[in-house]
């Protein structure tokens, strides 16, 4: 019994039509995106045409290019079933139109089956043509003339001209993606307001082929399908050209369809973003440039947010979803004029210890339930458990996209008003700011809007259906990194004037782990140099300038494709171009089952502990905590009378003490903004509390000794050789820090710190005399001449012009057949 006997049989009766002796499958369809689909750009220009053959020969390309056709020929078999699925109700329902109690008026049929019946018989003529030539193709591979081999242009199968003649026609969805927001409206709202209506659209039929099962649709979703069609066309083509080989008589006529078809997607973009503007009632229309979910800071209280930028000004609306049957809705909540509007960032926000223990309660809550649902069994009792742990999942996840933001985007508006917007991600803030940004600069003036019209129109313009998160994801990808990926920034070039900079990277997928990390600032230098390694999954690259009287700014940002492929357990050393800076780092990465996350808080100590420790547990051979402290010096401590003499602020050391303790990143923060003398006084503090000095204990005699050498040059031979006996990571970090001193004394005229001066403040905490009875053999002495040897001792290094070469990290070099790639 087909779909029009039926529902001409229910239109008469208004009876619902009872579906019991064929099984009936449900389509999992996203309603919800159905009516903005079209009003997304349709991403042609990301598509380019191939370069070179993906296969070694012309056969293997050929036998590729039949599988690709015979794929095509069943999808195009299936979304004609789908057509014929929609029109089945047509008849009836014209019928019913001319009656005294039409279902739908005369004009809402035709707006509902607008251009379908000629998108059928375009799809029809493609597909019998297709279909024709493939039966024709296999027959001559099963029948070859006996005797002799058929040459490969004998034996070509040639569809190029079908296509090519498909593409001309494509025009016909023109018409269709015009007229369908009108159409899924008349759908919707008859559907709300016609049981009859409502019983035929939420119960549509198509015949599965071969098999007796049927697939049950709405009306809304069989009329998304030609939407859905028309913007993979082009990915067919593509598909379809790279098993083609150039020599084949079919390339031409391909590429010449694929050059049709991103031509008619580029010109459905263009007239979308015409979609996309609100005539108010003043007669302007404003276009919607950018939208997204952002978290909303209100009196101390956070509340996920859909905001909406338009030319003129910027939208704050309340998202609610739409109950079964209704439409999404949204909510005003405050708006900006752009005219005017100051923008400034603020990285890094500092959380609470409760909050961070939140944050790290929800992430354990997340790994377990993404572990449960992997083990989840098949089969009807498996799907519905494996449903309510997806439900918890996205709920956590929501909950984390609410609470961890840390960048802060203040608003800034002429007339007072203010407004804070949280994103968890740089890369993103930057890329709101941006947009933000140009449209401020064209001064713009604002025409009061209406509020009620701009807020309902919301459903209609928006570009972001729902809030990123990673468990709406239907497919994961099966290329995507599981495991560690270790990241070393190396150096950056390009920068038109000396500067600060530190680097940012940003990984997304799950949030179980940080999904962050950053550099600590470079030396005030054109060329800033970095062997830091971080972890992270998947990468955004950012660089940025730091300065002290205004927010820092980013120079350039690229999104890197991470690929397993393509990565492995050997460092892999890359270039990157962001904007004007060319940065260098190495990548490598490590698959392997995830560990349940750890707290944030459990961060390895790092003062009071030994210095080889701390090196090994940061892969460094200098402790970044000597490191920020030493930049940060040099960037802005240089000219500071008294540096490293001057105490700092007893407090603010304890408390970047504690940072470095706690939280790398955090401490890097807060020397941004300390006091110099505090910054110093940390770094003093560090070398102080070492359980063991930078200078062995047990060389204070023999250093002592070469003390007695008169000619200068012999003792300090002797004394670069003693140490080069030290352990590595105590060597690297004494050379680093002398020759920084060395600096600091070259500008000695300024901060009035002589190369004895340092000496007098460092030394003792350099080197210290062995305790008594414990091993100690030399003649006893008092503290004041144990302080005088403990000053020659750093006097005479610090002297030394020709000071051995220092190693930051662990040398991160790429393996002889890994070359640079530029990306």
């Amino acid at each position: 019994m087909d779909v029009y006997r039926e529902a001409m049989r229910y239109l008469e009766s208004q009876r619902v039509p009872v579906e019991a002796e064929t099984e009936v499958l449900e389509e999992d369809v996203f309603q919800e995106e159905a009516v903005s689909c079209f009003l997304s750009p349709f991403q042609a220009e990301s598509i380019d045409f191939p370069e070179t053959p993906t296969f070694h020969s012309p056969e293997e390309m050929l036998e590729r290019k039949l599988v690709v056709l015979k794929g095509i020929l069943e999808s195009e078999e299936v979304y004609l079933r789908e057509l014929e699925a929609l029109l089945m109700p047509m008849k009836a329902l014209w019928a019913s139109a001319g009656t005294s109690q039409p279902v739908l008026s005369c004009r809402q049929v035709q707006t509902v089956f607008y251009q379908v019946p000629e998108l059928r018989d375009m799809h029809q003529s493609f597909y019998s043509g297709l279909k024709a030539r493939l039966s024709a193709h296999c027959q001559t591979d099963r029948s070859p003339v006996e005797g002799r081999e058929m040459s490969l242009t004998e034996c070509e199968l040639m569809v190029g001209d079908l296509f090519l003649k498909m593409v001309n026609q494509i025009g016909l969805y023109r018409g269709f993606i015009e007229n369908y927001e009108e159409a899924v409206e008349v759908v919707r709202k008859c559907t709300q307001s016609d049981p009859r209506f409502r019983t035929l659209a939420e119960s549509m039929m198509s015949n599965n082929g071969a098999d007796k099962a049927r697939t049950k649709y709405t009306f809304e979703a069989l009329l998304y399908k030609p939407l859905d069609r028309v913007t993979k066309t082009t990915l067919v083509l593509h598909d379809l050209l790279k098993t083609t080989p150039m020599e084949h008589g079919d390339y031409i006529a391909l590429q010449e369809a694929l050059r049709l078809s991103r031509s008619f997607l580029s010109g459905v973009n263009e007239s979308s973003r015409c979609k996309r503007e609100v005539t108010l009632s003043h007669g302007m229309r404003r276009q919607l440039m950018r939208d997204g979910f952002v978290v909303d800071v209100s009196d101390g209280e956070r509340s996920l947010r859909h905001i909406f930028l338009y030319t003129d000004l910027l939208l704050c609306t309340r998202f609610k979803h739409a109950t079964k049957g209704k439409q999404d809705q949204y909510r005003f909540c405050w708006y900006l004029p752009l005219a005017g509007l100051k923008l400034c960032w603020v990285a890094d926000q500092e959380r609470s210890s409760d909050a961070q223990l939140r944050l790290d309660a929800i992430r354990t809550k997340m790994y377990l339930l993404r572990q449960q649902l992997e083990q989840q069994a098949k089969g009807s009792r498996g799907m519905i458990l494996a449903a309510r742990s997806r439900k918890k999942l996205e709920q956590m996840e929501l909950m984390l996209l609410i609470h961890s933001p840390v960048y802060r985007l203040e608003l800034h508006s002429p007339s007072g008003k203010s407004h804070a917007l949280l994103l968890s991600s740089l890369y993103e803030l930057e890329e709101w700011r941006r947009a933000i940004h140009k449209l401020t600069k064209d001064n713009i003036e604002t025409v009061p809007p209406d509020l009620l019209t701009l807020t309902s129109a919301c459903v209609k313009l928006r570009m972001t259906q729902q809030p990123p998160l990673q468990s709406t994801n239907a497919v994961e990808d099966k290329d995507s990194l599981c495991g560690t990926l270790s990241v070393a920034i190396h150096s950056a070039c390009g920068l038109q004037q000396p500067t600060s900079v530190y680097v940012c990277v940003e990984v997304d997928g799950y949030e179980f782990y940080d999904k962050q990390a950053q550099t600590h600032s470079s030396v005030h230098s054109l060329n800033p140099h970095w062997d830091q390694v971080d972890k992270a999954q998947n990468l955004r690259v950012l660089c940025v300038s730091q300065s002290d009287r205004q927010d820092d700014t980013v120079l350039g940002k690229t999104n890197l494709k991470l690929e397993s492929k393509s990565l492995n357990k050997r460092w892999r050393r890359e270039t990157l171009q962001l904007g004007q800076v060319e940065l260098t780092l190495s990548l490598k990465y490590s698959p392997h089952p995830l560990d349940l996350p750890s707290p944030a808080a459990q961060q390895q100590r790092v003062f009071c502990v030994p210095i080889e420790t701390v090196a090994q547990q940061q892969g460094v051979l200098v402790p970044h905590v000597v490191r920020c402290c030493v930049e940060e010096v040099e960037r802005r401590g240089m000219g500071e009378i008294g540096i490293y003499r001057i105490s700092g602020n007893t407090r603010e050391i304890n408390m970047l003490k504690a940072a470095f303790n706690s939280s790398l990143r955090e401490a890097v923060t807060r020397l941004r903004s300390a006091e110099v003398n505090a910054v110093s006084g940390v770094l003093k503090l560090y070398i102080r509390e070492l359980p063991e000095p930078l200078l062995p204990t047990e060389l204070f005699q023999s250093l002592a000794r070469t003390l007695d050498i008169q000619d200068i040059d012999s003792r300090l031979v002797s004394m670069l050789s003693l140490l080069q006996s030290c352990p590595d990571a105590n060597r690297h970090t004494f050379l680093y820090l002398l020759r920084h001193l060395q600096r600091v004394s070259e500008r000695q005229d300024i901060n009035k710190m002589s190369l004895m001066n340092l000496a007098t403040v460092f030394g003792p905490s350099l080197l210290r005399p062995p305790v008594a009875g414990l091993g100690h053999d030399g003649p006893a002495l008092d503290i004041s001449q144990e302080v005088v040897l403990q000053v020659q001792v750093v006097f005479s290094y610090l002297q030394c012009k020709n000071l051995p070469e220092y190693q930051i990290s662990l040398p991160h070099d790429t393996e002889p057949e890994d070359e640079t790639t530029h990306m």
